[in-house]
């Protein structure tokens, strides 16, 4: 269908969308809910929620130990392994299982089913339980979880009667995803892909960028968008819209919503943003990222790099202040206060921008940045914030459809890397493609555009490079949404080694 006919399409409900009909009740208190999948990230963060509500929880997993094992031990549950229908408790009242898990595979699954047991999948419970609160969703193709991470540290200073669910373990959250200070707001990372986020009932939506992306799913960028408008549509009437005036793709779909949707509030922010939120940019001192607000008095620093994360924080502002307003708050000296010490102490979320520690003279970041946009920002950022460092890139592409897809895209995105190392693509079990693209067919096209670039087949077999290579004032970056970041941690572990037998 041409592109003219995206308004058409949206406003005729091309993409029908189907909502589960099961309910999470409201009163939570000894509900009795069975979760399967229960270490997965989002699976432990919304374990966290139910708890806190009251429910009664039990879980299944695979036997392999992660970092949520800790988290649901101080919760008292101890996930069943291995995945058996003996797991499931006589007296459960739903299932909630992860997306990994199929309803005719899984044996636990399989028997909730002959049991007729209510049954939903995480993105459903995640959208039932934002049915019990006044909710916020943050949405946008880049952006999402630190976003989530800054609003929820800024709220948390300020008291505010909230809980809050990150895509990422955020350091102010006790490096968690979740911050749980009350039921009265949710405010949670909502994701675009497969519509997800379609299950979410949000009285405001922080949207940060649109772009084409997930090109398993929205094959073009009119599918993409086209999403973004059902999900703004669904705000209730007067609900408020704050978005990014500073990308094409949020503007885009603000333009085209603005004529079925007049009623909703719209909040821009950005540098070409009007009102409150436009933002003059300071530059950087002392490693801190300084800017001010037309609407506000004084400067506001940030400590983690990267212009994207002034837009990050000042969307968080927005929001903030926002809800402040709804509950009958006026804006305060000390509120802004609060606000600016908070946003200068957030040190980011588990693999966005996170920071390893330095050894041997050498910096170790983790980024997930895995579209060539956001590695493109990250990277600049990341110049700017260091600029004596060499920067040296370890990137593994996310599914072959992407990379083919934004293949020069991806090719043109590492001009801000002094050095660059690039391995197989990361497969996914939903990335259905037939085509030719490789790992070494986007080095071969990165190598038109990047003077430094090397090729390492499988991730560890950069390892011996890299520990003989990095020096002394060098920034190592593992970068992309592959399992490449082990690489970054082992060399980090092993130069720290290092370090501490010298030392001795």
């Amino acid at each position: 269908m041409p592109e003219n006919h995206l308004a058409v399409k949206y406003l005729f409900g091309y993409y029908a969308y189907d909502m589960c009909q099961i309910n999470l009740p409201a009163n939570l208190q000894n509900f009795r809910i069975h979760m399967v999948g229960i270490k997965g990230t989002g699976m432990t963060a919304l374990t966290e929620l139910l708890v806190s509500r009251g429910a009664s929880i039990t879980g299944s997993d695979v036997p392999d130990e992660f970092y949520t094992d800790k988290i649901l031990a101080e919760l008292g549950i101890t996930p069943m392994t291995p995945f058996s229908r003996n797991n499931l408790p006589k007296n459960t009242q739903m299932v909630i299982h992860s997306s990994a898990y199929e309803r005719n595979i899984n044996p636990e699954l399989i028997a909730a089913e002959a049991q007729k047991l209510p049954i939903l999948e995480y993105t459903e419970a995640l959208g039932h339980f934002s049915r019990n609160s006044k909710s916020v969703g943050i949405a946008g193709v880049h952006g999402k979880t630190t976003t989530t991470g800054m609003v929820g540290t800024i709220l948390k200073s300020l008291n505010f009667p909230c809980s809050v669910l990150a895509g990422s373990a955020i350091s102010g959250f006790n490096n968690r995803c979740t911050m749980v200070n009350g039921s009265r707001y949710f405010i949670a990372e909502t994701c675009e892909y497969r519509r997800h986020f379609l299950h979410f009932h949000p009285f405001k939506i922080v949207l940060t960028s649109i772009e084409s992306d997930h090109q398993d799913y929205y094959p073009t960028y009119e599918s993409i968008i086209s999403a973004f408008m059902q999900y703004i549509d669904s705000l209730p009437q007067f609900g408020e819209l704050i978005y990014c005036a500073d990308d094409p793709g949020a503007c885009e779909a603000v333009r085209m919503v603005f004529s079925s949707r007049p009623d909703l509030i719209y909040t821009p922010y950005g540098e070409k943003a009007f009102g409150d939120y436009r933002i003059s940019m300071k530059g950087v001192h002392k490693e801190r990222q300084v800017f001010s607000l037309a609407g506000f008095s004084g400067q506001f620093k940030l400590s983690v790099p990267g212009r994207h994360n002034i837009l990050n924080a000042v969307a968080s502002i927005a929001l903030a202040v926002s809800l402040l307003n709804a509950e009958g708050h006026e804006l305060t000296i000390q509120n802004v206060a609060q606000i600016r010490s908070s946003l200068e102490g957030f040190s980011g979320s588990r693999r966005r921008g996170e920071i390893l520690g330095e050894a041997q003279g050498v910096l170790f970041i983790d980024d997930y940045a895995h579209h060539p946009t956001a590695i493109r920002t990250t990277l600049a950022g990341l110049k700017e914030f260091y600029p004596n460092r060499h920067i040296i890139v370890d990137f593994m592409s996310h599914t072959s459809s992407r990379t083919a897809a934004l293949l020069k895209e991806f090719a043109s995105s590492f001009s801000c890397a002094d050095e660059l190392i690039l391995h197989k693509i990361y497969p996914s079990a939903r990335d259905d493609y037939s085509g030719s693209v490789t790992g070494e067919t986007l080095y071969e096209e990165t190598k038109k555009k990047h003077r430094k670039v090397k090729y390492f087949e499988e991730v560890f077999d950069a390892q011996k490079y890299l520990i003989s290579s990095l020096k002394k004032g060098d920034l190592f970056v593992t970068m992309g949404a592959g399992d490449n970041w082990q690489l970054g941690r082992t060399i980090f572990e092993t130069k720290s080694r290092c370090n501490a037998t010298v030392m001795e």
